[in-house]
């Protein structure tokens, strides 16, 4: 038997601040007994990817060079950001969430051997590449007429939508808020809320992701660029009871306005008032960085609440390996139709080192979702 070799996207960032994409041939040996040999079809680039990927560099200074397996992409970084890089500084990086792919060898377990052959999701990192070795219990294996790009985006926003949910309930509150609401992840989290009957407030930034998110089902949208933004909000929080929210943006006045909106709500039906404000706790967790300026708290909702981090892996840790299991199953079964993600380019590797191509993605716009194929020419 011999090594299996393949093209990897890297992504380097040096201590003299230089941001460095290119692409490198990797052996990959054979599959020890618990592992697997993918041939990777499909792989999208999420906002959590373009982390790793760009760091902080600004994707309008890019410059590329070389083609093909040749092909590099370099660009600054200023000095001010090196300091919170320092472990990953002067180190080549896979990356890659997520994707989806054909087990062409299989190691000798039992686990292993009932994958081979099959069309299978991944979990793991390094999957911007044309081959992944990995672990079986990495893999989901996917039903019969299932495609490679309905199969590629099946970890971080389908789980991340459930684990929202599940959050929800171990932590006591019986509905929920979303922002940035429209995006393909907000959708998905529209069609589980309305087929599990749970409450939940979307916010978006425009009209037009209002209309999108009421075309498919969202009983309450509350647009932030509307005049009547806040009574909106308000409105629908008292109408669900929402008392916990999950904010992408991260950074500006978000956050806040939503916990002052749910102090006036829950103020609405209180019996006495309290110099502390309402004892009904209310939290926003902050899952993303699509503003990456300070968040903004002003502090009018009484003491009882609550912001922090929510991340899916250390919450998929959390609920452990039963858990995981039985949303990973629902994720599978519903691949086509509540979590269907919809891509608007599918590129090949070179063409994800196109800086033309890197604007377009990293933007994290609504409704343009990217999907690489690593075999694909060009």
């Amino acid at each position: 038997m011999t090594a299996t070799s393949g093209l990897q996207l890297r992504t380097l960032i040096t201590k003299s601040g230089q941001l460095e994409l290119s692409l490198a041939r990797v052996e990959l040996p054979e599959p020890a007994a618990d592992q697997v040999l993918v041939r990777v079809e499909a792989s999208p680039i999420n906002p959590s990817d373009l982390g790793l990927l760009l760091g902080p560099a600004d994707p309008t200074s890019l410059k590329a060079s070389g083609s093909g397996e040749g092909a590099k992409v370099s660009g600054s970084v200023s000095q001010a950001a090196l300091p919170f890089l320092a472990a990953r500084l002067d180190q080549s990086l896979p990356v890659g969430n997520e994707a989806a792919g054909t087990v062409i060898k299989a190691g000798g377990s039992e686990a292993a051997q009932a994958l081979k052959g099959k069309l299978v999701s991944m979990i793991g990192g390094a999957m911007y590449a044309e081959y992944r070795l990995l672990k079986a219990t990495d893999c989901q294996p996917l039903p019969t007429g299932t495609t490679a790009a309905d199969g590629a985006s099946w970890f971080v926003n389908p789980l991340t939508a459930l684990g929202m949910t599940e959050t929800m309930k171990r932590e006591g509150h019986k509905a929920l808020v979303h922002t940035a609401a429209a995006s393909n992840l907000g959708q998905m989290l529209v069609k589980i809320c309305l087929a599990d009957g749970i409450g939940l407030v979307n916010v978006v930034r425009s009209a037009a992701q209002a209309k999108l998110l009421r075309g498919i089902g969202a009983r309450h949208v509350a647009d932030s660029s509307a005049p009547s933004f806040m009574d909106d909000l308000v409105a629908a929080l008292a109408e669900t009871g929402a008392t916990i929210a999950f904010d992408a943006t991260g950074g500006g006045k978000l956050a806040s306005q939503i916990l002052t909106a749910m102090e006036i709500a829950q103020n609405k039906t209180a019996k006495e008032y309290s110099r502390y404000g309402s004892t009904v706790h209310k939290q926003v967790y902050i899952y993303g960085s699509l503003n990456t300026g300070p968040t903004e708290l002003v502090r009018n909702y009484g003491m009882a609440w609550g912001v922090g981090g929510w991340l899916l892996t250390p919450f998929l840790q959390k609920i452990g390996r039963p858990d995981q299991v039985r949303l990973r199953e629902r994720v599978a079964a519903e691949l086509r139709t509540t979590f269907k993600s919809h891509y608007t380019r599918t590129i090949s590797l070179a063409e994800a080192l196109d800086p033309a191509n890197i604007q377009a993605y990293a933007k994290r716009a609504t409704g343009e979702k990217f999907l690489i194929a690593p075999h694909k020419p060009g």
